[in-house]
């Protein structure tokens, strides 16, 4: 069925038509592939007799009444029920039999490949509470819900408010459309009390035993993240209990359904978690806590401010997992990887303001697609700016301020802003023009002059940031100096006359979302010697930069790789490590040619073997690196049979569990050193949702026709589910096979958009993440931008149209490459 979005002009006029004072919702679920919704919403209307409408997307069937009289079926178009004649207080009661699916987008619907357990779970979120009830489906019509649900008696559910029993759970406070959850199935789960508080994690019950390993650490980190927010927040944590799942088929990696949060089951790990994985948890558990008030007690009015939600959350995701939960390098993290996308994604034609015009936020389709780096990324390093440059104790009085003002509430960018104002003698105002009402970032510069070094700001905003001096003797960079430097409109280039010879690196702790370009002495310092700095954030910093010069072209892949193999061999930090090698291995391929990829992935796999040989702490993640990246058949065929065995690790002590195995499997599918039997006999000995993925990827992964074309099929299978079509994308595009899928892109232009119709919003950012990931040709940006010139639906165009900038950037850097050759 079509599904019309809503748009900004048609929920502003909704809004100032309707005030919702209750839904009512019994829903009845079960193992099938349909479920029984229906909804109760009472309202008033400010204008007795005029027309609106509420949404119900995707009905089999469905009965309506308005007021006690039966709505006709006319009134039911596309996704709409027509109300008219609307009388000051209105009752509307909707019965719908609604599809489960397999999208993640509504009430999606999973069979357990371990066990036969089937779970389903209502996932909302912009346009889609609508797939699960009958509502008014916009973030400023907020309302108590009181929910029942019939269903089997085996299973567990779990829902916004804490269960009263008989299907029964306790009515809400306010809350918008898009926070609305229900998960339900036969869960394991692991209670306990806090703060005179229910607490909960719960997991699929074939995860029962690696929830039950994580437990402690999950309790600490939700208990002092808890902790945490309810000292600096003067609002109290505003729900009756705190459930947190893990869930399969989520497009998101967590969602801040208050009460209910859930979590994709991807981040339970079986079995050990690297560095960088545990830290990412520990974030995204605090960011979603921190949505209980930035999002959830205090809400957005329409799209445009979806950085009060995100960049908020996330921004407190890092600094309370630093802070409170332990992962003191958090931030190191943070440079190397989300900040790096933000600063990719800040110079593409699809980049926007931190904090939109209204105007520019049309619909919720186009508002979905900017839940993207800039509001994440980008948000959370303006706001870390924001802090370094007022002082977080007016900070946090400001925010304390404006979640007071607006709880259970709405507000917007000047609601924000008035708060802050209260706080400050500072020109808050002013500051946000610059920070969130551009686009793009400004770059600080050093430049030398007979041995004397100048910082340089190149752009418009303030900035607050810390500059390093170093000095280099026969150990290496040492630092000698540091300032806290503020650049603006009033400050000319800032010379340093004392550091005469010194090396010098600008915004050194990451303070300000600014780019970093050193003078030629201070990068050749730095080139031969970045690993013997001590400070594991002013190296990540660097290699930040180093990574964007490739990116942009200003730094060759051979130079890159030089780095690689001397300062991330000689790496002993996790939270840099893990990052940089991912990074190189995402950036490579489009800028290296497929002749020349081969060779690229053998040095990052020479790296792997060299910090294999150096480093125990990085045993688990560099393994997986070389698993990615050796070409070496037998050496992975090995780890394989030594798992198989009963041994259990590879040479160097890291155990060969499913994750790995799996991740070696792709490999070895890549270099044809297994078949498809082997791929299937080892997904029949361990059923289960890994390897259902992990299976689908290898198979892609095969250098053979037939087995491309398989991966193709099912890639075009109307119902295949949102996991198994990014794993089978993911491996169906491999560099090295370049003249084996090229014939595939022009299939995948033309098929992709008739995909995004029928499967919606969330399944179209699963298609975009499938695009084509191989060297950068002219002919593909040509193909591209003819499928652009067609009609592709909104989510799916803006995926598109990112994917042809990055193409573009890639071939204007290797042209340049070319040139200078």
């Amino acid at each position: 069925m079509p599904s019309i979005s809503l748009t900004q002009a048609e929920a502003v006029r909704r809004a100032e038509l309707l005030t919702v004072h209750s839904y009512d919702l019994e829903l009845e679920l079960s193992e099938a592939e349909t479920f029984q919704s229906r909804s109760t919403v009472r309202f008033s209307c400010a204008e007795p007799g005029a027309d609106t409408f509420a949404e119900l997307a995707g009905a089999l069937t469905t009965t309506a009444t308005l007021n006690g009289q039966p709505l006709a079926d006319s009134a039911l178009e596309d996704n709409r029920i027509r109300l008219t004649s609307l009388a000051a207080d209105n009752e509307l009661v909707v019965e719908a039999t609604l599809p489960c699916v397999t999208s993640g987008d509504g009430m999606h619907r999973y069979v357990d490949p371990a066990d036969g357990a089937t779970y389903v779970a209502a996932f909302c979120g912009m346009d889609l509470a609508q797939r699960v009830f009958a509502c008014f489906d916009q973030p400023d019509l907020k309302a108590p819900i009181t929910l029942s649900v019939r269903a089997p008696d085996e299973w567990t559910v779990l829902a916004n408010g804490k269960p009263l029993g008989g299907g029964r759970f306790a009515t809400t406070p306010p809350l918008s459309t898009y926070l609305f959850v229900v998960c339900a199935g036969p869960w394991h789960s692991v209670f306990w009390e806090f703060r005179d508080l229910p607490f909960a994690w719960h997991a699929r019950q074939s995860l029962a035993a690696d929830l039950d390993a994580t437990a402690d650490e999950l309790k600490r980190i939700t208990e002092a993240c808890f902790d945490h927010y309810t000292k600096v927040f003067d609002e109290p944590f505003g729900f009756d209990s705190y459930d947190q799942v893990f869930v399969q088929g989520l497009n998101w990696g967590a969602v801040e359904t208050p009460g209910c949060i859930t979590f994709r089951d991807e981040l339970l790990f079986r079995g050990e978690a690297s560095p960088a994985q545990s830290q990412l948890r520990a974030m995204i558990i605090a960011h979603e806590m921190a949505h209980m008030w930035f999002g959830d007690l205090a809400t957005l009015r329409w799209w445009e401010d979806a950085w009060l939600n995100e960049s908020f959350a996330d921004y407190m995701g890092f600094l309370v997992s630093s802070t409170a939960a332990g992962f003191d390098d958090a931030w190191v993290g943070f440079t190397l990887g989300e900040e790096s996308r933000g600063y990719a994604a800040d110079e593409r034609r699809s980049t926007h303001p931190v904090a939109q015009d209204r105007s520019s936020v049309l619909d919720v389709d186009t508002a979905f697609s900017n839940f993207d780096n800039i509001s994440y990324a980008k948000g959370n390093a303006v706001l870390r700016q924001l802090v370094t440059w007022l002082g977080e104790e007016a900070f946090l009085e400001g925010a304390n301020t404006y979640l007071t003002r607006h709880r259970w509430a709405n507000a917007d960018l000047d609601d924000f802003l008035d708060a802050l104002a209260a706080a400050t003698d500072r020109d808050v105002r002013r500051w946000a023009e610059a920070w969130l009402r551009t686009t793009g970032f400004d770059t600080l510069r050093v430049t030398r002059d007979d041995g004397v070094p100048t910082v340089h700001r190149e752009g418009s905003r303030p900035h607050r940031t810390a500059v390093d001096a170093y000095a280099l003797d026969d150990k290496g960079l040492r630092q000698v100096a540091t300032v806290l430097l503020d650049l603006d409109d009033d400050t000319a280039p800032v010379t340093f006359d004392h550091w005469r010879g010194l090396v010098v690196v600008p915004n050194s702790q990451d303070h300000t979302f600014a780019q970093i370009r050193l003078d030629d002495e201070s990068w050749q310092a730095v080139a031969t010697n970045l690993s013997t700095i001590d400070d594991a954030q002013v190296r990540a910093v660097v290699w930040a930069s180093a990574l964007d010069q490739l990116r942009r072209g200003e730094l060759h892949p051979d130079l890159l790789l030089e780095l690689v193999g001397t300062h991330l061999a000689a790496e002993a930090h996790p939270a840099v490590w893990e990052p940089v090698f991912a990074r190189s291995l995402s950036l490579l391929p489009a800028l290296v040619s497929p002749d020349g990829f081969g060779a690229a992935r053998q040095a990052l796999a020479d790296t792997c073997t060299a910090t294999l040989a150096s480093f125990e702490a990085l045993a688990l993640p560099a393994t997986r690196g070389l698993a990615a990246c050796s070409s070496d058949a037998d050496l992975l065929l090995g780890w394989l049979d030594a798992g198989r065995t009963g041994m259990g690790r590879t040479g160097d002590g890291v155990a060969v569990e499913a994750d790995l195995r799996w991740r070696v499997l792709r490999r070895l599918a890549e270099l044809g050193a297994v078949d498809v039997h082997r791929i299937d006999d080892e997904e029949a000995a361990d059923p289960s949702a890994e390897s259902q993925t992990g299976a689908a990827r290898a198979r892609a992964a095969l250098p053979t026709a037939t087995a491309k074309e398989r991966a193709w099929q099912l890639l075009a299978t109307d119902d295949v589910s949102n996991r198994v079509f990014g794993a089978t994308a993911e491996g169906f595009w491999v560099p090295e096979q370049a003249d084996l899928v090229e014939p595939y892109v022009d299939r995948y232009l033309a098929e992709a958009p008739a995909w995004a119709r029928a499967r919606g919003q969330g399944f179209s950012i699963v298609l975009g993440g499938g695009f084509p990931r191989l060297a950068a040709r002219a002919e593909t940006a040509q193909a591209l931008s003819e499928a652009l010139a067609g009609d592709v639906p909104t989510v799916l165009r803006r995926a598109w149209e990112d994917h042809l900038d990055d193409l573009n950037v890639a071939l204007a850097a290797r042209r340049a490459w070319a040139a200078q050759a």
